[in-house]
């Protein structure tokens, strides 16, 4: 069972930057595809960005590239989401997900992924 903590987030305003982590711990030798997902009241959790770890394919939705970095260190199998330019929008409560999987496909669906992080509030305000 890999067990997946997030921190990071937080309140800031619009224009500021926030850098969530996500540590995985626990059987994560074949779980090396992490991914943030976020979830604003009332509407659907959506993919944000995902890594895969072994070959550090990356993968971003479309209204925060440019703006929001993603990264990972294997061997602390952990995964960074750096956010720059954050916006009103932004804010949700950001989930970390890992898939277990070795390969360098990041897949955008929830169901796709095995495990889930408790959520970290991210606010921007305007």
């Amino acid at each position: 069972q890999v067990h997946l903590v997030e921190s990071g987030g937080g309140m800031v305003q619009a224009g500021d930057s926030l850098r969530l982590s996500c540590a995985a711990s626990g059987g994560t030798g074949s779980t090396k595809v992490l991914s943030w997902f976020r979830q604003a009241p009332g509407r659907e959790r959506e993919f944000v960005s995902g890594i895969s770890l072994l070959v550090n394919s990356l993968s971003y939705e479309d209204s925060v590239k440019g703006r929001f970095t993603i990264s990972g260190d294997n061997a602390k199998n952990t995964v960074y989401l750096q956010m720059n330019s954050l916006k009103p929008e932004d804010s949700a409560v950001y989930y970390c997900a890992a898939k277990r999987s070795v390969g360098w496909y990041v897949p955008r669906d929830t169901s796709m992924y095995n495990y889930w992080g408790q959520g970290t509030q991210v606010t921007v305000s305007s």
